[in-house]
């Protein structure tokens, strides 16, 4: 049965974001919040947990997967960053931005895109994610909670609740979220170039 943890958002119980990070180490599938919408999250090594993600959104294999970092020195461990891209991603985060970059050998083979060999990096501005990648002390590997058949994030707890008691382990209820997506900007690309206008403001881009 899924258990519901009930997170105060400005100040998350440490006792229950550890509880999380013993869910997510035993292989466990979670649903939390961050500073856009709600997502799935497990851990980057685990293949199982990954496929039930999969399966929940009906993936393809071209899926760009995303890892939720805490901080520079951890995007830098996963992912090529020269010093420009690294004054870019100093500018914005943490924040409402995905970025598409060159994955290293750090990253496993199967959370990369399968021709381009890219992943997703966040640094999300949100206390209890923030909490718990302190407490996890590693990435989350994550995507945004659009259910099969829908085209936007689900946002309220109580919906997530719903939906998926039976297909998760645990979710983290930190109050209603928004309901934009991040802004995703390709740094494949020389300059960085938008790809999709989400939460995170593109004027400075």
């Amino acid at each position: 049965m899924t258990q519901i943890l009930h997170v105060h958002p400005e100040q998350p119980q440490l006792r229950l974001i550890r509880h999380a990070v013993e869910v997510l180490q035993h292989g466990g599938v979670i649903v939390y919040p961050t500073d856009s919408s709600y997502a799935l999250g497990c851990r980057i090594d685990d293949k199982d947990a990954i496929d039930r993600i999969r399966r929940l959104r009906k993936l393809d294999k071209e899926h760009n997967f995303t890892l939720m970092c805490r901080d520079l020195s951890e995007v830098a461990v996963y992912a090529v960053v020269d010093n420009a891209i690294y004054r870019l991603l100093r500018a914005h985060t943490p924040g409402p931005y995905t970025f598409l970059l060159h994955a290293t050998q750090e990253v496993p083979r199967r959370l990369q895109h399968p021709k381009k060999r890219t992943i997703g990096l966040r640094i999300p501005n949100n206390i209890i994610l923030q909490t718990l990648l302190e407490e996890l002390h590693e990435p989350l590997m994550s995507t945004t909670l659009i259910l099969p058949g829908t085209s936007s994030p689900v946002i309220d707890p109580e919906e997530v609740c719903d939906e998926l008691s039976k297909h998760v382990d645990l979710i983290v209820h930190g109050g209603v979220c928004g309901f934009d997506e991040t802004t995703i900007i390709d740094c494949m690309d020389s300059p960085p170039r938008v790809i999709r206008v989400g939460k995170g403001p593109v004027e400075d881009l």
